[in-house]
C-alpha cells in the first residue's frame, strides 16, 4: 500500500487517494483511458520576471475502490514561497462504474495552465480532493544567466 493511501476504521478499505501528480510539457488520456506523460519536470529556466509559462500540464493519476465511483472535487492551487497564491482552481473528476468483477478504479486528470511566475524561486502546486489535502508538487523558476559580454572568442 502507498504511503499516502488511508484506511477508513470503520470501512477497513483503503480510501481515494492521489497515486501520482507531476508536471509535464504534455499529456493525453487516450479513448481507452491510458494515460500518456511526456517531458516531466521541476524547474522552469526563463528570461526575465515577471514570466509566464504557456501551456504547463499538472498530471494526476487518482485510484480507490468501487465505492468511490462517482465525482470528486478537486482544488489546485499554485503557491510562492511565501505562500501567496499565484493560480487556483477548482474541477471535478469523476470515476464511471467499472466494469463486473473490477474493484479498482483510477481515473487520470490533465490540467492545462498559462502559469504566471511574477519572481524567481520556489513554488508548489496544493492538491486538494473533497476538501483532504493530498499532494505538493514542487516547481523552482530562475532566471537565465545574461550572455557573456562581447560574444565568443
Amino acid at each position: 500500500m502507498g504511503e499516502d493511501a488511508r484506511v477508513d476504521p470503520v470501512l477497513e478499505t483503503v480510501v481515494l487517494h492521489l497515486d501520482f501528480a507531476v508536471v509535464a510539457d504534455y499529456a493525453i488520456v487516450d479513448q481507452a483511458g491510458k494515460l500518456s506523460v511526456l517531458g516531466i519536470f521541476q524547474h522552469i529556466w526563463v528570461q526575465q520576471f515577471p514570466a509566464m509559462h504557456p501551456r504547463l500540464h499538472l498530471v494526476l493519476r487518482l485510484k480507490g475502490k468501487r465505492t468511490e465511483i462517482g465525482e470528486h472535487q478537486v482544488q489546485i492551487r499554485l503557491l510562492d514561497e511565501q505562500d501567496a497564491e499565484v493560480l487556483g482552481g477548482n474541477g471535478t473528476v469523476n470515476f464511471a462504474e467499472p466494469p463486473a468483477g473490477v474493484t479498482d478504479i483510477e481515473a487520470g486528470a490533465i490540467l492545462v495552465f498559462d502559469v504566471p511566475f511574477p519572481h524567481p524561486g520556489p513554488y508548489r502546486f496544493e492538491i486538494t480532493i473533497d476538501g483532504d489535502r493530498k499532494a505538493s508538487v514542487p516547481l523552482t523558476v530562475s532566471q537565465l544567466p545574461a550572455p557573456p559580454a562581447g560574444g565568443s572568442h
